[in-house]
């Protein structure tokens, strides 16, 4: 398996906005699903947003509904994160990650991860 490799973390103040990206090296992002997670520190991971392999359609937090939007580009073997509106409480690192999809009522679940990204860290502040 290759490797995921995050970009576009950095200082913002609230209301901002940052764009982060996700390569893939090594394989074809369009082969799994691909989501967004993020963890504070003392909080545990939680997931974002992520493009569903399985029925091609994306999926977001409630706390990411309407500010966030994910995408990705086959060309680039890249997804993105656009980040809209940003709040103190988005501070935190960001990871990418593979793996599979399913749904758990109408809730979306990624499982059997496949790669991680090393994280990129998003700061709002003024």
């Amino acid at each position: 398996q290759g490797q995921l490799v995050e970009s576009g973390g950095g200082l913002v103040q609230p209301g901002g906005s940052l764009r982060l990206s996700c390569t893939a090296f090594g394989f074809n992002l369009d082969s799994y699903t691909i989501g967004w997670f993020r963890q504070a520190p003392g909080k545990e991971r939680e997931g974002v947003s992520c493009i569903s392999r399985n029925n091609g359609m994306t999926y977001y937090s409630d706390s990411a509904k309407g500010r966030f939007t994910m995408s990705s580009n086959s060309g680039a073997n890249t997804a993105y994160l656009e980040m809209n509106s940003l709040r103190p409480e988005d501070t935190a690192m960001y990871y990418c990650a593979t793996g599979k999809f399913r749904m758990e009522g109408d809730v979306a679940h990624m499982y059997d991860f496949t790669s991680w990204g090393q994280g990129t860290q998003v700061t709002v502040s003024s």
